[in-house]
């Protein structure tokens, strides 16, 4: 078992004793489902900052590697897992031409406060298993994000930018020279959702 299955399953285990049988009676409030005060302190702020729902405009980097294109947006959806234990976000782009969703995708972020990093899963329609995922907040208060598996070709790396009361930005950018480098290739801007 690698380390952050085992670290997910310590966590879902410890949501599981704290809350025993109010699962089995209660409303959401009594599995912690319906509290943010948790992801809003501490390490696990630097996620839960993103908390909320957001309408997201994107751009990609076109083949001649100069124009960028508009892609077709997509709804983001942060919520606070268990009052703390992890956030864990719902992706949902829009699809083309006003017509049907091409698939949802979702994040699991926990906390590793041994090693102060992220782990994460991302999983979406149409990809089977999950991809893991560090990160790590930096000195300028943004998160930056490195594929661990499977294996980037070419590698990948992702930046959170911290937010405003506007909103926020993100950042994929790919290395064709074993991370010497960097080039950006698709950006999002992030604004509440009305």
């Amino acid at each position: 078992m690698n380390k952050y299955v085992k670290i997910a399953a310590a966590s879902l285990l410890t949501l599981g004793a704290t809350l025993g049988t109010h699962a089995k009676n209660g409303d959401l409030g009594d599995v912690l489902m319906d509290n943010n005060e948790g992801c809003m302190t501490g390490p696990v702020e630097q996620f839960g900052r993103y908390i909320g729902d957001w309408d997201i405009a994107d751009q990609g980097l076109q083949q001649d590697g100069t124009t960028w294109l508009p892609g077709n947006g997509a709804r983001w959806n942060f919520t606070c897992v268990g009052n703390g234990i992890a956030v864990q976000d719902f992706w949902m782009p829009n699809g083309p031409e006003g017509g049907p969703p091409p698939g949802v995708g979702t994040n699991l972020r926990i906390y590793d406060s041994k090693a102060e990093q992220w782990e994460i899963a991302w999983t979406a329609t149409n990809a089977p298993g999950f991809t893991h995922i560090r990160a790590k907040q930096n000195e300028d208060g943004n998160i930056v994000m490195h594929f661990v598996s499977p294996e980037q070709n070419p590698s990948r790396r992702i930046t959170f930018f911290t937010p405003t009361d506007e909103g926020w930005d993100w950042l994929m950018e790919m290395s064709f020279d074993g991370g010497e480098n960097w080039t950006a290739v698709y950006k999002i801007k992030a604004t509440p959702r009305k």
